[in-house]
C-alpha cells in the first residue's frame, strides 16, 4: 500500500526510513491504534529537518503495519495515522514524498513484510531512486536484511526496538549505528 505526498521526476538517493521506533515512539507489544498513540521523537524532528533541508534525497516512509491484517485497525484508520505523521513532520518543514507500508500480518507470508523487498520495488516504480547513495533507518533487525538484500547503506539507531532487537539477536549487521536521528545528518548529507 502507499500514499504519495510529493511526486518527483528528479533522479536523486532516498532516505528510507522505518516509521515505528525511528520517527514514532515505539513500545514492546503496543501498537499505534488511534491518533493519540502518535508520539513523536524530538531527536527525530530535529535530525530529519536537517536532512530536509540538505534536499538531495526523497524522504521514504517504509513500516511494516501488521495492526491491519490482525484486525486492530482498519485501512482507513491507519491511513489518517500516517497522514497525521507526515502533516506534523511537514509542519517542522521537513518534506515526506511517501509513505509505503505493508498491512498483513507475519503469517500472510507477503513480498512487501520487511525485510522482504516489496516495499522499496514499489518506491522504485514511483520515483527515480539511486540505491546505491540511499539509505535506509530504523530500529529492527529486519530493517537493516532489507538494506543489505538492495545494497541501501543500513543505518540502526538505537531508538524504539533497538535494545529488544540486540538482546534477541546479539548482533545486527549495520553501516552505521546512532544512538537516535538527532544528528543522521551528518552521515547521510556530507
Amino acid at each position: 500500500m502507499k500514499i504519495i505526498y510529493l511526486k518527483s521526476r528528479e533522479k536523486k538517493p532516498a532516505v528510507f526510513l522505518d516509521r515505528d521506533g525511528v520517527i514514532n515512539k515505539d513500545i514492546p507489544g503496543k501498537y499505534i491504534k488511534s491518533l493519540s498513540d502518535i508520539k513523536l521523537y524530538k531527536t527525530a524532528l530535529e535530525g530529519l529537518k536537517k536532512i530536509s533541508s540538505c534536499d538531495r534525497f526523497h524522504l521514504i516512509i517504509i513500516t511494516n503495519q501488521s495492526a491491519v491484517g490482525r484486525g486492530y485497525i482498519t485501512e482507513r484508520i491507519s491511513r489518517k495515522i500516517n497522514d497525521k505523521i507526515v502533516k506534523t513532520l511537514e509542519k517542522e518543514k521537513i518534506k515526506i514524498n511517501a509513505v509505503y507500508y505493508c498491512p498483513h500480518s507475519p503469517v500472510d507470508n507477503c513480498d512487501c513484510r520487511k525485510p522482504k523487498p516489496g516495499l522499496i520495488k514499489e518506491a522504485l516504480k514511483d520515483y527515480k531512486i539511486d540505491l546505491k547513495k540511499s539509505f535506509l533507518i530504523g530500529d529492527k533487525k529486519t530493517d537493516m536484511e532489507l538494506a543489505l538484500k538492495t545494497g541501501i547503506k543500513g543505518v540502526f539507531v538505537l531508538t524504539g526496538q533497538a535494545k529488544n532487537q540486540i538482546k534477541k539477536h546479539r548482533k545486527i549487521k549495520a553501516d552505521y549505528v546512532l544512538k537516535n536521528l538527532k544528528n543522521a545528518d551528518k552521515i547521510i548529507c556530507r
